[in-house]
């Protein structure tokens, strides 16, 4: 890790405010945290991976920590870790990337919920986790959490991870779940654009679009104000083609009105060819971006290994 990086990982990092009673202080916070991040960065999956890792490398981690009393015990960087707040180390993270991480063009943000892995047992006693996440499509990289109630939904965890992302540009993409009124005037006032995946927990708004677009392909789109896009991949025996279709006739649609800066809608055709067999899936989006379909296959790029959400 260079200098630059270390410097950098202090300065967003130093601000965290230690839940300890100063006078019982014996590691400083600062140096625990850099070393449990620089342990996690190499590969270090539990507390003693990170004791060891410290261990291992304390000549190296002194040349820019105090580390006085040596390196801290896994239980002592547990206990501390634990006792910190998750929105202040998010923050602080925020902070960081967005200081160290250059985005070209427009930041692409999609928001994706996910179960947790191992995060139930089959006795019950503990329930399943669900997470809803942002991810940063160009530079590949989670920028935010937030745990869903277990007696709530995605609904309510998203307007909260919203509030913590730097919208100002960004295109935001979200599932069916996340398309609401609400969300959609949130991400606006954020200074950000939206692309939501409809579907018929919209009542007859996925309908009226399905109409539209059916409409618009029997007259060949002849007259009608809209931009397509294809791509094509290969790889494995399979082939993947899907067509990305933006119009702008959403006057047509009844409540439009409802949904903040609405501004196009879109349709995404995917065709999936392997072993001979072919499938079908079409989907359908609510859009504050102008006539680009260029933009809007780029938005829906996913986390490796997360299937898009189909309609």
């Amino acid at each position: 890790m260079s200098e630059s990086a270390i410097t950098s990982l202090k300065t967003h990092f130093g601000n965290l405010s230690d839940p300890r009673a100063q006078h019982s202080i014996e590691h400083l916070l600062i140096d625990i945290v850099m070393i449990t991040i620089c342990a996690v960065i190499c590969g270090a999956e539990s507390w003693v991976e990170i004791e060891n890792y410290g261990i291992a490398k304390q000549e190296w981690l002194g040349t820019f920590l105090e580390l006085p009393h040596g390196i801290p015990s896994h239980d002592t960087m547990e206990r501390l870790v634990a006792r910190l707040r998750p929105e202040q180390v998010q923050q602080c993270f925020l902070n960081w990337v967005q200081a160290v991480f250059e985005i070209s063009g427009r930041p692409l943000i999609a928001i994706d919920g996910k179960t947790l892995r191992g995060s139930y047992e089959r006795d019950s006693k503990r329930g399943i986790i669900h997470m809803v996440s942002a991810w940063a499509s160009q530079n590949r990289i989670v920028l935010g959490q937030r745990k869903v109630n277990q007696k709530s939904n995605e609904i309510t965890a998203i307007p909260e991870l919203l509030r913590a992302l730097d919208l100002a540009g960004a295109v935001v993409s979200i599932d069916a779940m996340g398309c609401q009124t609400a969300i959609a005037q949130q991400i606006v006032e954020q200074q950000g654009d939206y692309v939501l995946a409809l579907k018929g927990n919209q009542g007859s708004l996925h309908e009226d679009v399905e109409q539209l677009f059916n409409h618009a392909r029997q007259q060949q789109f002849r007259g009608i104000e809209h931009d397509n896009y294809e791509t094509q991949d290969t790889g494995h025996g399979r082939i993947a083609i899907r067509r990305y279709w933006v119009m702008g006739n959403t006057e047509y649609l009844i409540g439009a009105e409802n949904w903040a800066k609405l501004t196009t809608i879109g349709c995404v055709e995917s065709q999936r060819q392997v072993e001979g067999k072919t499938t079908w899936q079409t989907r359908y989006y609510l859009l504050s971006l102008p006539l680009d379909a260029h933009l809007n296959a780029k938005s829906r790029v996913k986390p490796l290994g997360k299937p898009a959400t189909t309609c």
